[in-house]
């Protein structure tokens, strides 16, 4: 039987991820922040895993032993001009989408490239290759994860280890706005006001195509079990038009 963890399992893509693998049968180890066993299959593993902290990740990796897949899913989003994107903000997002990324790759690549087999799958974002306004610190953050996993792939091809992005598109159904709207900034200035009124809006409210997490969890599965998957792969119909605009499809 395989073996995949997923970080960010309390909601979202990593919990749809979690559950399509288990329906596959897989040994799905969950992890999150602060477990809740309810939030998931009886059957699945859960373990507590703070990326950010290197203790946390050096425990969650020993307790899961061999794992033929990795996702990372777990990060957060910001909405805020760049001008107004408070510092510690900024130095957050880069804390978990990138260096919460990497550390979790450093701690499972050495034994998926001795095995000479794996599979990382690291979950990003289409507004890495679609301009949006007032995500732009969010935005670079996915898009190191981008830089690093390109490169990744190739520096693990010679192993038999896999490296492959998922880029989903809008998923107001998901916490990220919940977890995003608390980090804005520049309501009270009247100069972002209705840039800042329109990206509620049009961004996070459910209008035209949108990303389920239900796409994020095929993309995954498929990154995971399909060894002819492209480096990037779309999830959700809108990621999927952004992408083919982009000359990425």
């Amino acid at each position: 039987m395989s073996t995949v963890l997923i970080t960010g399992c309390s909601s979202g893509f990593g919990l749809e991820s979690a559950k399509r693998f288990h329906e596959a049968g897989w040994e799905v180890i969950a992890t999150m922040r602060t477990p809740q066993q309810d939030l998931l299959p009886p059957s699945l593993r859960l373990l507590a895993l703070d990326v950010t902290d290197a203790a946390s990740v050096e425990r969650a990796v020993e307790a899961a032993g061999p794992i033929d897949v990795l996702v990372n899913n777990a990060g957060f989003g910001a909405v805020a001009p760049v001008e107004l994107t408070a510092p510690e903000t900024a130095r957050a997002l880069f804390e978990t989408n990138v260096l919460g990324t990497l550390a979790m790759v450093r701690a499972v690549a050495p034994h998926m490239r001795r095995r000479r087999a794996g599979v990382i799958v690291n979950v990003s974002s289409t507004v890495t290759v679609k301009t949006l306004p007032l995500i732009g610190v969010y935005s670079a953050s996915k898009a190191a994860v981008n830089a690093f996993t390109a490169s990744l792939a190739l520096e693990m091809q010679p192993f038999g280890v896999r490296a492959h992005l998922v880029l989903p598109g809008r998923a107001p159904q998901t916490r990220f706005g919940d977890n995003a709207m608390p980090h804005l900034r520049g309501m009270d200035d009247l100069d972002y006001s209705p840039q800042l009124q329109g990206f509620v809006q049009s961004v996070l409210e459910d209008q035209g195509p949108v990303t389920h997490a239900t796409d994020v969890a095929q993309a995954v599965w498929r990154a995971a079990t399909d060894p002819a998957a492209p480096l990037r792969i779309a999830a959700g119909a809108d990621a999927e038009l952004w992408m083919a605009e982009a000359g990425l499809a």
